[in-house]
């Protein structure tokens, strides 16, 4: 095996990082929160009150729910996707590649591991940032007001590090910025129809929906939509684990290959 595939070797390095990140953030927090959550919000409007009123009501597990429910609990899982997505595709790639932030990060006692480490992290961080400035909004329009809402949280960061893992595989082999039209098109979208978050699984094709059951956007809706209609999820050990399985296995490789980068 090649030494690029060694186990991961983590110290305290990363912690500064991810401060380093923050510091950032700060003095962009405002256009980066408009610019993250402008676009599900327009998704939740026109889809939810306009499409709504025709829709009516769905049926999840036997029990209607208003398509404006059904929608805002499919959309804010994938609001926590895309903000991870972009965050570790083209925000990391500028650091890695364009800025060169990596390498000066690396002068310091800081490994790749470490620097690797905290842009999951950091990607996980803008995930749950997004999701709930975006609940916050949801709240606010009455959509839901289950307490149940509280345990969405550290669901919505788990989907966040599972989708940021796989992005940094993408952002591992990227030559530039057009490498991620591949990531978004023939990966995300696709995935946004099959999990659910706009129309019912169950109207999909037998073969369909059993490749769907798998999908990480897929089991973190399973998760939070039944907290939205103030319910447990049916099979939560399940779901959590095609979360988790997805981030760890997904992180090894994206950390292989960028060592494998870095050693080019």
């Amino acid at each position: 095996m090649s030494n690029h595939w060694r186990a991961p070797k983590f110290s305290r390095g990363w912690l500064p990082v991810l401060g380093r990140n923050l510091l950032v953030f700060r003095k962009l927090m405002l256009p980066s929160l408009l610019g993250n959550i402008a676009e599900p919000l327009i998704w939740l409007v026109a889809f939810g009150y306009g499409m709504g009123m025709l829709v009516g009501e769905v049926k999840v597990a036997g029990t209607p729910v208003p398509y404006i429910l059904f929608l805002a609990s499919g959309s804010i899982c994938m609001s926590a996707m895309n903000a991870a997505s972009f965050e570790a595709l083209y925000s990391a790639f500028s650091r890695m590649h364009v800025q060169k932030t990596w390498d000066g990060i690396m002068n310091a006692p800081v490994s790749l591991d470490d620097v690797v480490l905290s842009e999951m992290l950091w990607a996980g961080f803008k995930a749950l940032f997004t999701a709930t400035a975006i609940l916050c909004v949801m709240l606010a329009l009455n959509i839901s007001h289950s307490p149940k809402l509280l345990v969405a949280w550290p669901v919505l960061l788990l989907t966040g590090i599972a989708f940021s893992c796989i992005a940094l595989i993408f952002n591992a082999l990227a030559k530039g910025y057009d490498f991620f039209t591949y990531y978004f098109t023939l990966f995300l979208t696709p995935m946004m129809f099959l999990s659910g978050v706009f129309f019912p699984r169950e109207q999909l094709p037998t073969v369909v929906r059993a490749v769907s059951d798998w999908l990480p956007l897929a089991a973190a809706v399973e998760l939070v939509r039944p907290m939205f209609m103030d319910r447990w999820p049916e099979a939560p050990v399940r779901n959590l684990l095609v979360l988790v399985v997805y981030a760890v296995v997904s992180f090894w490789i994206a950390l292989a290959l960028t060592r494998r980068r870095f050693a080019a």
